[in-house]
């Protein structure tokens, strides 16, 4: 007796246009596959400062309540600030987990952001049916997951990751510049401004910056500064310097598939 193929394969979920930026998880949740959980990191591309890595679950149908949420790098510092109290008191269930940049030079700025999603997902108290995770595959989730091209953008539950994580790394930036005045990181956050590279090439890095990227050895370099920690250059922090300018140090090969300053 042949087998209806409406047997073997479940009718497609559909995402409605209309839902904007909820769509994708009510398609999910419609399906049985919630609660659906969004992950988004801030400061992958800075050059100093933590990595830090968010995920949230929302309510479904409670879109009404979070008017305006989109990308966090799209809403300005008030508009942030604003939605970063709406997820922290509507969300169903959240999670922030702070790399630091000892961390980020130890693994690799792709290794940390990717276990940081691992972990950011496993303190979960509300365990996902499924994942979205912004741009790229995340392998060893507890939970079935799928990555979004622009999901900070596509999907509500991500936008509420990345204003997670990009508030509280912003803060986090903030209190550093109450202890490093001299690289204005409450300006520009760690990222690798005009105004930061000019205050690194003059005082040399700290030991918040990540002593992994190009940019920051070569101002070390030039200070005569040596490494405060273990160091692994990874071919991730390469391409984030300036210019692609090569590290002015010497590098010799790991065994986790990177570099290590010698």
């Amino acid at each position: 007796m042949a087998v209806s193929s409406d047997v073997l394969r479940p009718p497609r979920a559909v995402v409605r246009r209309t839902s904007g930026n909820w769509a994708l998880q009510a398609a999910l949740d419609r399906r049985g596959l919630g609660p659906v959980a969004g992950v988004d990191e801030a400061g992958r591309g800075a050059c100093a400062g933590p990595l830090v890595i968010a995920s949230c679950v929302l309510r479904p149908g409670d879109a009404a309540k979070f008017d305006g949420l989109t990308d966090s790098k799209l809403l300005t510092a008030a508009a942030r600030d604003r939605m970063f109290d709406v997820v922290r008191a509507r969300a169903v269930d959240f999670a922030v987990v702070v790399v630091p940049a000892s961390e980020i030079d130890l693994i690799g700025v792709h290794v940390a952001n990717i276990e940081g999603m691992r972990r950011a997902v496993a303190r979960l108290t509300t365990h996902p049916g499924y994942v979205l995770v912004d741009g790229f595959r995340v392998p060893g989730l507890t939970a079935p997951s799928m990555p979004v091209v622009k999901g900070d953008q596509a999907a509500a539950c991500v936008a509420a990751a990345s204003v997670l994580a990009k508030v509280t790394r912003d803060r986090i930036m903030s209190g550093l510049h109450e202890e490093l005045p001299a690289y204005g990181f409450h300006v520009h956050k760690g990222y690798s401004t005009a105004e930061h590279s000019s205050a690194l090439l003059e005082h040399g890095p700290s030991a918040e910056h990540r002593w992994s990227y190009a940019n920051v050895t070569s101002a070390a370099v030039a200070h005569g500064l040596r490494p405060p920690r273990r160091v692994v250059r990874s071919m991730a922090a390469l391409g984030v310097v300036q210019n692609g300018e090569p590290p002015a140090i010497g590098v010799a090969s790991s065994r986790r598939g990177g570099a290590r300053i010698r």
